[in-house]
């Protein structure tokens, strides 16, 4: 079976190398399921850590709205890395339309996204508040300090991994704090811990290494889509949980395998600023045979 998506446009971009596609399906009625991302995500030219799609708007003094989707076809409340792809696709492309100015208001199922060009291809978006309170991150244990919290999971190969802070950032985050991030085979344990029962919706697994109050170095397994060279809401996960911590203040440089991200957790709102770049790689259409079989 083939599906309406077939031979539609498509941009194949980068965050800091988390592979990111976006797909506009805004003025249509279309959808894309489980089996058609995990189509896209088989075919090498439009290969994705998180699949961006637009969507007409649905709320009112908003621009577009997003459905992320994962390597395995489920979905993610959030991607800051993805969503600054959005912004620069929507902002710059020339077959996309284009709102007037540098600002833009974007809608994902996990809250608003404004959106902010500071350069040519660097952006800043507005992650929204980190949630803590163990329902909203969410947890199966009613923990009441979620800066620390205890996991079932035991690795023989790495046991000190036993406490990591949660946190959401519109999805669920867990920070492991460790003295050498590089230090673990995270690949191994990575879709180990992202199933520990305590977390019901599965969970990001970073591990993160304080080199000064003001720069964390970072590495992220990320639930459906495996280890990536960068994570937007992992580096936004792992500074507020550094900063409530005392680790780390409030401002500080997250570097990823990838590059290197800005994170300031604003103090006036509690909002969680993110800075990068963004990189078109190039773009496409979707082949009909990706979708043969596909429902």
């Amino acid at each position: 079976m083939t599906t309406s998506l077939a031979n539609r446009r498509f941009l194949k971009m980068n965050g800091l190398g988390n592979e990111i596609t976006v797909l506009d399906l805004r003025g249509t009625p279309l959808l894309v399921g489980a089996d058609e991302a995990r189509a896209i995500a088989a075919d090498p030219r439009s290969r994705f850590d998180q699949l961006m799609v637009l969507h007409d708007p649905q709320s009112p003094g908003t621009d577009a709205y997003l459905r992320i989707y994962n390597t395995d076809g489920s979905e993610s409340g959030a991607c800051g890395n993805g969503t600054r792809c959005v912004a620069w696709a929507m902002t710059a492309d020339p077959m996309m339309s284009r709102p007037s100015g540098d600002l833009l208001m974007l809608e994902t199922k996990a809250g608003l996204l404004p959106t902010q060009r500071i350069s040519d291809r660097v952006f800043t978006v507005d992650m929204g508040a980190p949630r803590f309170a163990w329902n909203e991150i969410p947890l199966a244990d009613p923990f009441p300090d979620t800066r620390a919290i205890a996991v079932r999971t035991r690795l023989p190969e790495a046991p000190e991994l036993t406490n990591p802070s949660a946190v959401s950032m519109g999805n669920p985050h867990a920070v492991f704090w460790v003295k050498d991030a590089a230090a673990y085979d995270l690949r191994a344990i990575g879709p180990v811990l992202e199933r520990d029962p305590v977390f019901p919706e599965r969970a990001n697994i970073s591990l993160a290494q304080v080199v000064s109050p003001d720069h964390i170095l970072l590495r992220v397994w990320e639930r459906g889509a495996g280890l990536t060279r960068a994570c937007g809401t992992a580096a936004c996960a792992s500074a507020v949980a550094g900063a409530r911590k005392g680790l780390t203040g409030r401002n500080v440089r997250v570097s990823l395998p990838g590059g290197d991200l800005m994170i300031e957790w604003r103090e006036s709102d509690g909002h969680v600023l993110m800075t990068g770049p963004t990189e078109l790689e190039h773009e496409g259409v979707l082949s009909p045979a990706l979708f043969v079989g596909a429902a």
